[in-house]
């Protein structure tokens, strides 16, 4: 968990700084009309703030629980409900330039990322897990995976471009040619070396680490370690435990002697000592409690810092789950092994894209309050400029909202919704990703949430069991998704309304 959080923070803030949109729409989706705040900029300001609020709210609230919300329906909806507060019903876009486009994306996200998660997926399963060699076979199609993961990561990257750099500019051809020399020098590697530190780390066992990978034909012959008796490690454990038990209440055989010693020697002191001692003891007593209380606070700080990242996301003895797990088929362990490098580079790939995407939630309507205030007036082309700075603070409050509140969001999508190996959460991302990365250029309404939980809900069905699935943990997801709207608009509507119709002056008698 921890480890997976590290590798998250940098992937997450890094999408959002360098390739997060260097320009965001001043209104999310084009469901409100910027002209209707030309004239009266401090009305689009607090709307702005109110809409943030708003939307913070229900995605942090949804966050405790557990349910995988969009942010990206969160700020529409919270805009709506400004929209509705300040101009009334008839200024919202209800067609399907507007709302009907988010509706729809309930049933379109989870859909497509379904489908293409099962075409990654199936494949997989039946010509490599379900085979009688199934490790061989895998070690053979790993530089496969490795090929086209790269070259889709490539793809993204290099087509999204980073704001100011002109890469997004570049001609398809050029883009696909860069990818696919970059695949193939990652293929190539994978190949000679990789498959190489395979053979020898699953099926020599050896103990190998990740970093021997480029040394693999250097490195002699390194045997694991023999492992302990479990027996001798129990017993040595249990006097261990019974010396330690000892020592702190005092029953240790010389103890009772030593005890003897130490309190006339203490007597003997105290008839000594002068009132000067008595004070220096007095201080370094008080000394002691204030740096243990200082020690007790760091302690408490810590904890309440790392506690996020030192949850048990994993849901495997949970008893309410057994027989969604149970349901699923279970494949070679060693196999499986081999797809949790893939599943490192998926993960990276997925969190890079959910920050450069959904950083524009958080900095488009600090970027529209910002341009407001320093220029006085409202743009009325609908989009502001996005400071780099706003980029950074934006990444860095999705990193701080993963490490703290994202383990329960976690825990839902892992395998409490179905069982998940490596194999299959390797399917998942990769999936998810590529609808992200194809459904955006072409312009359909996808959000990151609903596309990821779409592929892990098809990697259930891809068992070829319903009840390999937890469907009351989707219809909660759907359910949660169908309040996006109305939550957040309703809390946003109401700051609005509350802001906009507060006294402004002082009545003087």
């Amino acid at each position: 968990m921890a480890q997976a959080c590290i590798i998250a923070v940098f992937t997450e803030f890094l999408g959002a700084l360098l390739l997060g949109s260097s320009t965001s729409e001043t209104i999310k989706g084009g469901i409100l009309s910027v002209e209707r705040f030309v004239g009266q900029p401090e009305l689009l300001m607090l709307g702005m703030l109110c809409a943030l609020i708003g939307s913070a709210v229900w995605v942090i609230s949804a966050s405790k629980f557990g349910l995988p919300v969009s942010t990206t329906h969160s700020i529409v909806g919270a805009i709506i409900g400004v929209g509705i507060a300040a101009f009334g019903g008839e200024a919202i876009q209800w067609g399907y330039s507007g709302v009907a486009k988010i509706v729809t994306s309930w049933f379109v996200s989870p859909a497509i990322a379904g489908i293409v998660t099962s075409i990654i997926y199936l494949p997989t399963r039946f010509f490599i897990l379900e085979s009688p060699n199934s490790l061989e076979r895998g070690i053979r199609a790993i530089p496969i995976y490795f090929f086209v993961t790269s070259a889709i990561g490539v793809f993204y990257i290099v087509y999204k471009g980073a704001p100011g750099t002109g890469a997004s500019e570049m001609h398809a051809g050029v883009i696909v040619g860069i990818s696919f020399g970059v695949a193939t020098a990652v293929t190539a590697f994978s190949w000679i070396f990789f498959v190489k530190w395979l053979r020898r780390r699953v099926i020599g066992k050896e103990n190998l680490r990740w970093y021997h990978i480029p040394l693999v034909y250097n490195i002699k012959h390194r045997p694991m370690p023999p492992q302990p008796d479990p027996t001798e490690t129990s017993t040595t454990d249990a006097a261990s435990t019974e010396a330690s038990r000892e020592l702190e209440i005092g029953t240790h055989p010389d103890g009772i002697e030593e005890k003897a010693v130490v309190s006339t020697k203490q007597c003997d002191d105290h008839n000594v000592s002068d009132s000067s001692n008595a004070d220096e003891s007095s201080s370094g007593e008080e000394q002691a409690d204030s740096e243990s209380r200082l020690l007790m606070i760091w302690k408490k700080i810590k904890y309440l810092a790392l506690r996020g990242i030192r949850q048990d996301v994993r849901n495997i003895g949970n008893e309410r789950l057994k027989n969604v797990h149970a349901a699923a088929k279970k494949f070679d362990d060693d196999t499986e092994y081999l797809f949790s490098f893939l599943q490192v580079i998926t993960a990276c790939l997925a969190s890079f894209s959910h920050g450069s995407n959904d950083v524009a939630n958080a900095a488009g309507p600090i970027a529209s309050i910002y341009d407001t205030w320093r220029s006085a007036k409202v743009d009325e082309s609908g989009s502001s400029p996005v400071p780099v700075w706003i980029l950074a603070m934006a990444g860095a409050a999705i990193d701080l909202g993963l490490v703290t509140y994202g383990y329960h969001v976690m825990r839902r999508l892992g395998n409490g919704v179905t069982y998940l190996s490596p194999s299959r959460g390797f399917a998942a991302e990769l999936g998810a990703s590529l609808t992200v990365l194809t459904a955006s250029q072409v312009g359909l309404p996808v959000s990151t949430t609903h596309c990821i939980t779409g592929a892990i809900a098809a990697i259930g069905l891809c068992n070829g069991n319903f009840r390999a699935l937890n469907w009351k943990v989707l219809a909660w997801c759907t359910l949660s998704w169908i309040l996006t709207l109305p939550i957040a608009g309703l809390t946003s509507g109401l700051l609005f309304a509350f802001g906009s119709n507060a006294p402004n002056n002082f009545i003087r008698g």
